[in-house]
């Protein structure tokens, strides 16, 4: 059966885990495990502490992420991947591979246009 594009199930996977920190803060759960918050900011150069929140409630709220607190004071919160969470390892394994042969491709890309614009063609 032909999927319906219309109803495109691949938009509706993308929307739940993708954005400009998403990615990283899940491969970073998937590889490494249970993560403090600020162990999670630390991971992520460059992410700020209000849209680190923002991320980790949209991905808790697609039941990919669970965050557990315990009652200490300091208060101490994890966060890791949820069973549902984890059915995404392997799409985020073949993902990162397909990224880093992707990488690979646009550099040659751009080295063998170099080369042309070098010999004037």
């Amino acid at each position: 059966m032909r999927p319906d594009p219309t109803r495109c199930e691949v938009a509706a996977a993308l929307d739940a885990i993708v954005g400009k920190w998403k990615t990283q803060i899940l491969l970073h759960l998937f590889f490494e495990g249970t993560m403090r918050f600020g162990e999670l900011r630390t991971a992520v150069p460059g992410i700020t502490h209000k849209v680190l929140t923002e991320n980790l409630r949209e991905l808790e709220a697609h039941g990919i992420v669970e965050r557990r607190v315990y009652p200490e004071v300091p208060p101490k919160v994890e966060y890791s991947l949820t069973e549902y969470g984890r059915t995404l390892g392997p799409v985020l394994r073949e993902l990162h591979k397909w990224g880093a042969r992707h990488r690979r491709r646009l550099r040659e890309m751009a080295e063998q246009r170099r080369g042309e614009v070098a010999a004037g063609t």
